[in-house]
């Protein structure tokens, strides 16, 4: 469950984090705040400024103007219901803070830069010396004196480290309080006061962990607004794949902008493989979870569908170990999908990654084509970073 912004700030105050002082409106009329604001429209994506869902206000009547631009406009596929209305600060410094799990190694890592309010897997690629990861051995216990040292690692003036790595630790018993799979505070900002604020906070909660925060759910109430945005022609037309035969499931479709299209297992090992492609640097063109021993027909058309769409020309077929699907007849589908779409195995299949039932007749096709496979001594993690180094 990803929370709102407000919903955020809510729980870092709760739990002695500063935030700027701030009301969420549904219409200009609730408007408070009188002199300088930030006005942030509150839907559940990322984005929100590039997409013009950020504006600055000089003063009340700025702010109710420009709010009610803001209100039943469409932001990145979201209806505005409500818009976060939040006095300015000025910012003398920003700092980026999270915490998040790191599927690949199952563990919790803090993630800290002396440079927020930027992209932080831009800033990992460009200069990774700037960010302080450490990973979190629960058993070990927690220690705020541990988060003083990731402030102090990246540089965090000594005045402000025990400040800074206070509110980390905050931050970090943020995510387990609440059985969170990414704690987020970006940016924190010192002002030219000295004050510390979280201007912007960023909370997922674990699905499966719900049952242990009823009250928290129930506080949050109906949340018509996280429904998400209408399926897009290309995520109808997989489901229209999927209910083309019973058998197994192909074509559970989420569409993205990115240009290697996906075919994962599904459950905790597709959201495995699909943070992994990111994390290597590669951008999915769409999360597609398959199993249940789909069709060859099935896998085929899905396969045609996704290299139907411009810009993807590649495609990587990441499972886990499978007993009730045939690796041979998934190796089977997606080659001739990759066939029948006109191009060559080999080159638009960057991986093949079941192991499993029938996995030694799966393999033989993949090799008659050229395909490069892998079988269960191979990770989830290491077949992505083969798909996007192969993709690129």
């Amino acid at each position: 469950m990803r929370l709102f912004e407000y919903e955020t700030k809510k729980i870092l105050t709760a739990n002695g984090v500063p935030v700027p002082r701030n009301e969420v409106v549904e219409s200009t009329a609730e408007i408070k705040i009188t002199g300088p604001s930030v006005l942030k429209v509150q839907i559940p994506s990322g984005g929100r400024k590039k997409a013009g869902g950020v504006l600055f206000a000089s003063d009340g009547k700025d702010a109710a103007d420009k709010t009610a631009s803001l209100l039943g406009k469409e932001v990145k596929g979201y209806k505005v219901k409500k818009v976060l209305v939040e006095e300015q600060v000025k910012v003398k410094s920003e700092y980026f803070m999270a915490i998040t799990y790191d599927s690949a190694r199952k563990l919790p890592v803090v993630i800290f830069s002396c440079e927020g309010g930027i992209d932080i897997e831009e800033l990992a690629v460009k200069s990774p010396e700037k960010i302080v990861r450490r990973d979190i051995n629960t058993a070990e216990g927690l220690h705020e004196h541990q988060m003083r040292e990731v402030a102090a690692k990246a540089g965090v003036e000594s005045k402000d480290v025990l400040k800074v790595g206070g509110i980390l630790f905050k931050l970090l018993n943020i995510f387990f309080k609440y059985d969170a799979t990414l704690a987020e505070i970006n940016p924190l900002v010192k002002t030219e006061g000295g004050d510390f604020f979280a201007v912007d906070g960023h909370m997922e909660l674990d699905d499966d962990a719900l049952y242990r925060q009823k009250s928290l759910v129930e506080s949050l109430g109906q949340r018509e607004e996280s429904k998400g945005k209408a399926q897009t022609e290309f995520e109808k037309r997989a489901a229209e794949i999927d209910e083309l035969d019973h058998r197994g499931v192909a074509g559970r479709m989420i569409e993205f902008e990115g240009n290697l299209g996906l075919l994962i297992g599904g459950g905790g090992a597709s959201l495995t493989a699909f943070d992994a492609i990111r994390k290597h640097g590669g951008k999915p063109a769409n999360y597609c979870e398959i199993g249940g021993n789909p069709s060859v027909f099935k896998v085929k058309e899905l396969v045609k569908l996704i290299l139907s769409r411009k810009g993807i020309d590649k495609i990587a077929v990441i499972m886990n170990v499978v007993s009730n699907t045939r690796v041979d007849l998934v190796a089977r589908g997606v080659v001739k999908g990759v066939i029948e779409s006109g191009k060559n195995p080999a080159d638009a299949i960057t991986v093949f990654r079941i192991p499993g039932a029938w996995e030694d007749e799966g393999f033989r096709i993949l090799k008659k084509h050229g395909v490069q496979y892998c079988d269960r001594t191979v990770s989830i993690d290491e077949a992505a970073q083969i798909a996007v180094r192969k993709s690129k």
